[in-house]
């Protein structure tokens, strides 16, 4: 137990000081892209690459790190991400940063590769929670990284960079000191006689019984947060007329609400419910918040509705890896997560057109309706395909090498 808590610790720093770097630049590249002249086009556009190049490297690198281990690939896209800040701190010209954004993008995927090595230390009972530290994390490097790049971006935009990198460098050495190797020789071995995850094996696992619908949830769940998150800004200038400190508190408040959540709530609701239960809760609880925010009257009404949003959040992005995680053998671990991150990139390309526009054309209400109705849908496709379906018993999947069902994921 020693041993395990001692890696989880690990993991949670290494994800920690990884996403507090991302966090010091990212609210910063729309004014560092200014610098050089770029339109508000070329700023989205910006945003964009690093979401379709993340789309792109998070299988590969999940895949990878089920044939040659989690800590080299972890080593690898740390390295990346160095050598992307530092050259997002020597920029000259927007070409430039769209290389470095990129770079940042291939290499940055590798929070899928987090989750399968707290699948290969953690058992089935406490796999949720040990998700959870990795979303509490995750959470903390956003809720202190812009903050802290707002400080250092006084003394300039490359400033922060040079931090990221900084930080960066730490990371690569807490993984080479303090991470030994999760996953087995034998378990390694057998990933290699497998092909590499190619984008007919991607398909392929959205028609699986068992992890497909899994991973549909985690796409249209995701799509409608992304919406949420990625248009909150402009409506509450559009709907409440506040400036960027009083939008800045508020999502600092669901951050912190989100890592409470998963740093804690998750491990105890795990204890007392199935994941297939929470996630059904999960995604009716969304709904019905996204429907609220889309009609709040009041910014305090607003905070209220937005608690359940964080909670049911924070909940179903750590539940469902954990079922991921469970429904496929050991050597597609990775891989499947890295599909699911894959798809969570996707919906940070699509949703800020698709919140932009619903919100220009019709009103600060628009987005928060049609995300509640998806989700309303979700609940009912959820129930049908994910709740009712008759629970595989913790190393079926792993016992089972021969499924059609595991062997479908390496074709």
């Amino acid at each position: 137990m020693l041993r395990q808590n001692r890696r989880l610790f690990a993991i949670f720093l290494i994800v920690f000081i990884d996403l507090l770097g991302f966090g010091l630049i990212l609210p910063l590249l729309p004014y560092y892209a200014e610098t050089f002249g770029a339109t508000d086009f070329q700023v989205g556009l910006l945003v964009a690459v690093y979401a379709a190049a993340q789309f792109i490297a998070t299988p590969i690198l999940g895949r990878l790190s089920d044939r040659v281990g989690r800590r080299p690939v972890l080593l690898i896209s740390i390295a990346g991400n160095l050598v992307g800040f530092v050259i997002l701190a020597l920029a000259r010209s927007l070409g430039v940063l769209f290389l470095a954004r990129i770079l940042a993008g291939f290499t940055g995927g590798n929070i899928s590769v987090a989750q399968a090595y707290i699948s290969d230390v953690t058992d089935a009972r406490n796999r949720a929670r040990g998700l959870g530290l990795i979303g509490a994390a995750f959470g903390l490097g956003f809720i202190i990284g812009p903050a802290l790049g707002g400080v250092l971006s006084q003394w300039g935009f490359a400033v922060p960079a040079v931090g990221a990198a900084a930080l960066s460098l730490l990371n690569f050495i807490l993984v080479v000191a303090w991470l030994p190797e999760s996953l087995t020789h034998q378990a390694r071995r057998e990933a290699q006689a497998r092909p590499p995850l190619t984008l007919k094996a991607m398909l392929a696992a959205l028609r699986q019984p068992l992890v497909g619908p899994l991973l549909h949830t985690r796409f249209f769940f995701a799509l409608a947060f992304s919406t949420f998150q990625t248009i909150f800004a402009l409506y509450a200038l559009r709907r409440f007329n506040l400036g960027p400190r009083e939008t800045g508190y508020i999502l600092t408040y669901v951050g912190v609400l989100s890592v409470l959540v998963q740093g804690v709530a998750v491990g105890k609701l795990t204890q007392r419910f199935s994941e297939r239960a929470l996630i059904l809760a999960a995604t009716a609880l969304m709904a019905l918040s996204l429907l609220g925010w889309a009609w709040a009257p009041s910014v305090p009404l607003l905070l209220v509705i937005l608690a359940p949003t964080a909670l049911s959040g924070g909940v179903l992005n750590t539940v469902i890896n954990s079922a991921i995680s469970k429904v496929v053998a050991p050597t597609d671990v990775g891989g499947t997560l890295g599909i699911a991150s894959a798809l969570e990139a996707l919906t940070r390309i699509l949703s800020p057109a698709a919140g932009s526009l619903l919100l220009e054309q019709f009103g600060p209400w628009a987005p928060g309706l049609v995300s509640g109705v998806l989700l309303l849908w979700l609940t009912t496709y959820v129930w049908r395909y994910v709740y009712r379906t008759a629970a595989v018993p913790q190393g079926v999947a792993v016992r089972s090498e021969s499924s059609p069902q595991l062997e479908r994921l390496s074709d």
